[in-house]
């Protein structure tokens, strides 16, 4: 189903429950009422084709704005990104390991696994904590550099040697070593004294990789290409110059 601003907000959450997480980093609030989606981002003084952008890249492997990238700032994406960031590192993040915590101290008998189960989560955490930072501190300063390139702003050099190309090869390896945390469970983790609880875990850890993995559609599908085709304009630019003077 793609997602359009004459639809009711209450319509497509209930046929896309998922994006109930996206509508928190608009911050919008429930009690929506029968308002539409482009009624509630007006309200909310959110760019509607951005807001469908994001919710639909989210929903929907396929679906690719291809027509409207050239509508969003470098800024509202980085604000999405941010946002994203803080709910991995401040809510779902701690809330996962208060769980797996409570799980080491609860199965004694099981505590050399246990223990490993932990271990793994520790270092996942910490790469996914290093990830966001690499993101933020050398990935969205680079982007708004180009754009200040790209519209004139800045000089014809770009911010840095840095690419987008870079940041693509890497950031797919969060996703896989969260399914590795995941498979230690399933395969090798002893049955727990509170099979309640470890069943939650692993329900929290696939709702996480799932919501990385939107996450990152959102980066190949909107960031990437965006700063592919302003970085491709700046080379033509400076190619014309050299060939100008």
């Amino acid at each position: 189903m793609i997602i359009s601003g004459n639809m009711k907000m209450a319509d497509v959450i209930h046929r896309q429950h998922q994006i109930a997480i996206v509508l928190n980093r608009f911050g919008i609030l429930l009690g929506l009422g029968d308002k539409t989606v482009e009624q509630v981002c007006v309200a909310c003084e959110i760019q509607l084709d951005f807001f469908l952008a994001i919710v639909n890249v989210f929903c929907d492997k396929s679906y690719f704005p291809r027509e409207t990238l050239k509508n969003f700032s470098m800024n509202l994406i980085i604000d999405y990104l941010k946002k994203s960031h803080h709910y991995y590192n401040h809510t779902k993040v701690p809330a996962i390991e208060e769980m797996i915590q409570k799980l080491c101290w609860k199965n004694p008998e099981n505590e050399t696994n246990v223990v490993l189960v932990n271990k793994f989560w520790l270092t996942y955490k910490e790469e996914l904590q290093t990830h966001t930072e690499y993101e933020e501190q050398v990935v969205f300063p680079y982007m708004l550099g180009v754009e200040r390139v790209f519209e004139g702003r800045h000089s014809d050099l770009l911010p840095s040697k840095y690419s987008i190309d870079v940041f693509e090869v890497e950031h797919n390896d969060l996703e896989e070593k969260l399914f590795d945390l995941k498979n230690i469970i399933i395969k090798y983790l002893p049955p727990p004294e509170n099979f309640d609880l470890c069943n939650s875990i692993l329900f929290e850890l696939f709702r996480l990789e799932k919501d990385l993995n939107n996450h990152a559609r959102i980066e190949d599908k909107v960031m990437i290409p965006k700063v592919k085709e302003m970085e491709k304009t700046i080379a033509r630019q400076k190619s014309s110059k050299k060939e100008n003077q």
